[in-house]
């Protein structure tokens, strides 16, 4: 088990994000779609056809489906920081019927700390095949970190049916949701623009929260680079999505051959052979990814109300933002130094349950992981804060509630609230779903943090950890951090950003604290 004086922040920030985003990337590329690989995309396209001995394709297949993809699927080994962290398949057919199905897997595997931590999320979509074509169905499967679990959807008219398969639990049929707007053209928008040499704009519903995101593919201009000792021209499409809001950039060889697909500067997949991608380095992912310090954080740092001041390198200026816990000031040599502020609501501002959410409501939300109106964790909640009227008196019941009765576990972890109060163990990413979901039972806006917190670990190497924590508004916001019993996070915690925003991704590996102050 874990030591509870070590962040346990799950290094799987980005890699699904990375799956959403790389469903599709394309293989071939054809910036200005020539002639001659229009012409092959036909070809393809006809060949595809006849395949399907089914029913025959009365229709004219989607653009996605006329371009001409490797026969197979293709194989990606994954790099975090250049190191092998796991590996991604892809793959879009014709099936009978006037019928597509996409295929996504990836597999992520790490070492944290004297465990192996290991992902496995898989998806099979089916979608019309004519242009336009809509969403059928779906499966996810998920297994390892984070819980096994299966989601099984199908779309009816205006509809989706979604139900949730987990082993040893009875089936669970979700609340209806509207049909999503994805598209068979969504399932490979790289190649789509890439055919018809202009941008591409559709949703793509997300697999882990079934929310749709718009996302918006665009060919950019081509680039030299080296490859195999050897200077080439390589295309690039570049894909962006409401969700993920971090460009990734896929390049390509003239004669159609995917070279790598960049996900900013931090992670990037690779085309290999299966075997080749299969092969996996035994990262030690706490350690490679961690910002090193100067020198070690004075004891009061800990302190509440406390401050710590941080000069930071390579820090982009638009998480450079004032917030009641950060101050920035630009110095003249490039670098910024970062006020970090510790201190409880003031009493003034503080209000009683249930509490307005200044975001008309997102903080408030049921959804699939935080499942705040599920009876057992309202049960709960109500358990722990009885009567308590207090916003703020009833987030810290809360909070210290999570710390006491949750086993700090790594290798025990689930992505949904219930599951982590069913199996009451797993890291700070358990630790904060678990608390905002009883905190949105109880009437509390709440939301989960990411970022970094101070740690000197079992190395003596002082330095920044990922880690999520809590922020919870009470009539003001205050952050709480329920994985070492914070009422009030200490001025070691960095915040950059909220679960699911893969926009602070590109930090990891790149951002640098030069002083301690």
């Amino acid at each position: 088990m874990l030591s509870t004086n070590r962040p346990m922040r799950r290094t799987r920030l980005g890699l699904l994000s990375l799956l959403t985003l790389l469903m599709g990337a394309p293989s071939p590329a054809w910036a200005q779609a020539p002639a001659a690989l229009k012409d092959q995309a036909k070809a393809a396209a006809a060949k595809a056809q006849a395949k399907t001995s089914g029913a025959p394709q009365t229709q004219e297949l989607s653009d996605a489906l006329k371009a001409p993809r490797p026969k197979g699927g293709e194989y990606f080994g994954l790099y975090l920081m250049d190191k092998k962290v796991g590996w991604f398949f892809t793959d879009l057919t014709v099936l009978p019927g006037n019928k597509a199905q996409s295929i996504n897997e990836l597999i992520f595997k790490a070492q944290v700390g004297t465990r192996v931590s290991e992902r496995v999320h898989r998806e099979v979509r089916v979608y019309e095949a004519k242009p336009g074509g809509k969403l059928l169905s779906f499966t996810v499967i998920q297994k390892g970190d984070g819980g096994d679990n299966e989601l099984v959807g199908t779309v009816t008219g205006d509809s989706m049916r979604v139900v949730r398969k987990r082993p040893g639990q009875p089936d669970e049929v979700l609340k209806p949701m509207p049909a999503p707007k994805e598209t068979v053209e969504d399932a490979d928008q790289a190649r789509v623009a890439l055919l018809r040499g202009q941008k591409v704009e559709g949703v793509a519903l997300d697999g882990t929260d079934l929310e749709g995101y718009r996302t918006v593919t665009t060919v950019e201009a081509p680039e030299e680079q080296m490859l195999g000792g050897v200077k080439v021209k390589l295309s690039r499409v570049s894909t962006l999505s409401d969700k993920e809001k971090v460009p990734v950039a896929a390049f390509l060889t003239t004669d159609g051959k995917m070279v790598r697909v960049d996900f900013g500067q931090t992670m990037q997949a690779r085309a290999e052979s299966e075997t080749v991608a299969k092969r996996l380095d035994l990262v030690e992912v706490f350690g490679l990814t961690r910002v090193v310090l100067p020198k070690p954080l004075p004891a009061k740092a800990r302190e509440v109300p406390g401050q710590v001041k941080l000069v930071m390198k390579n820090l982009p200026e638009k998480f450079q933002q004032d917030t009641y816990r950060q101050k920035y000031q630009r110095l003249p040599d490039g670098r910024v130094e970062v006020t970090l502020l510790a201190a409880p609501p003031s009493p003034k501002g503080r209000v009683a349950r249930p509490v307005a959410d200044p975001d008309g409501g997102e903080n408030l939300k049921s959804t699939l992981a935080v499942e705040a109106d599920a009876p057992a964790i309202k049960a709960q909640a109500k358990s722990i804060i009885r009567e308590e009227k207090d916003a703020y008196t009833a987030a810290r019941m809360l909070s210290a509630w999570v710390y006491s009765n949750l086993q700090k576990d790594y290798g025990a972890s689930a992505d949904r609230a219930t599951d982590v109060l069913r199996q009451k163990k797993g890291d700070c990413t358990e630790h904060s779903l678990l608390t905002v979901a009883m905190l949105r039972a109880s009437g509390i806006p709440a939301r989960r943090v990411d970022g970094v917190i101070y740690m000197v670990n079992s190395d003596g190497v002082p330095a920044l950890y990922w880690h999520e924590w809590v922020e919870a508004y009470v009539g003001e916001w205050t952050q709480l951090d329920p994985t070492f019993n914070q009422p009030v996070a200490d001025a070691t915690h960095f915040y950059v950003g909220y679960e699911g925003n893969a926009e602070i991704t590109p930090l990891i590996g790149s951002l640098q604290v030069t002083d301690v102050k």
